[in-house]
């Protein structure tokens, strides 16, 4: 598989974040290093990159969405390899971002996000934004991110 430049620049910063925190920094690096490390999964899922997904994701990590469903780490991959939803923006909305240390080895990331874009087989469109709670777990390997939680979409989102 021949990789693009970004992708190629991705997969470089994304080995540096996760190399990261592998070891107990600071306070200030920890939270700096989770926080980026959250938006490169925003952005590994808008562009489908079941790779990079996989890299930050927990072996054991599921997502809990509004609507009470339930996703396992494998069905998340599964869903970005096949493609299932094509984005045109996967992002969390400037200045939402906040990132809470538990511990050492907790933290949890809080963030308005705004997904964008239609499913691949139906092609029916979704423009939806909602609040989300993703928790990071420091491991031998680095930050990974264990356990999300997001809200239903908001009734009143902002106008962009």
């Amino acid at each position: 598989m021949t990789l693009t430049t970004d992708a190629r620049g991705a997969a470089v910063a994304l080995t540096t974040l996760l190399a990261a925190g592998s070891a107990t920094a600071s306070p200030e690096a920890d939270r700096a290093n989770v926080a980026a490390l959250d938006t490169a999964y925003q952005a590994a899922v808008e562009r489908n990159d079941a790779n990079a997904m996989g890299a930050i994701l927990h072996e054991d990590m599921i997502l809990v969405i509004g609507a009470g469903t339930v996703y396992t780490r494998q069905q998340l991959l599964d869903s970005a390899q096949n493609q299932d939803a094509i984005y045109e923006h996967q992002v969390e909305d400037a200045g939402t971002q906040s990132v809470r240390l538990y511990g050492a080895d907790t933290a949890i990331v809080t963030a308005r996000l705004w997904l964008k874009g239609h499913y691949r087989e139906s092609g029916q469109r979704f423009d939806r934004t909602l609040w989300f709670s993703d928790t990071y777990v420091r491991t031998p390997q680095g930050w990974r991110y264990a356990f999300g939680q997001s809200s239903i979409a908001l009734t009143d989102p902002p106008v962009r």
